[in-house]
């Protein structure tokens, strides 16, 4: 198990082995992400947003005409604005 002391700036540097684990390298991002207990987890953010084009892509579909797209918007609006009300 690694271990690191935070410095007197509040900086904590990162053990070389879990950098390696995690793909870290210089100028990469990671996020503190909150669990429960007060406890947190280090999340890598070394991705691009370029690696998500494509991502939902579905060959057999047909694309949405604007018509389509206004409408599913509307439901969609309209849904979320019935949330919470009592029928």
């Amino acid at each position: 198990m690694s271990t690191a002391t935070l410095s007197s700036k509040g900086q904590v540097t990162i053990p070389k082995d879990v950098r390696d684990d995690l793909g870290l390298t210089t100028g990469s991002k990671v996020m503190f992400v909150k669990l429960s207990n007060n406890q947190y987890r280090i999340v890598p953010r070394t991705g691009h947003v370029s690696d998500l084009i494509g991502m939902l892509h579905d060959p057999g579909s047909q694309p949405l005409t604007l018509a389509e797209i206004d409408e599913a918007i509307a439901d969609g609006g309209a849904a979320s604005g019935m949330r919470g009300l009592r029928q």
